[in-house]
């Protein structure tokens, strides 16, 4: 899977990172980056987590 954030939406509250800091970090103007091009599989429940519990919806998935 690809994850994507969409950086016009995410308000950097930080709670994708909180739950899988393997994926997403912090980009340098406080808004989230995706820092791999392909989600590992033993990180996929943790980042369906996140998008499910972002606060404004900013996180994309695709399927491969």
């Amino acid at each position: 899977m690809k994850v994507k954030v969409d950086r016009n939406t995410c308000i950097g509250c930080g709670a994708c990172q909180a739950i899988c800091s393997d994926v997403f970090e912090y980009g340098d103007d406080g808004i989230m980056d995706v820092k791999v091009d392909v989600v590992p599989d033993e990180f996929t429940d943790d980042v369906m987590d996140a998008k499910d519990g972002c606060p404004v919806d900013a996180i994309k998935i695709e399927e491969n």
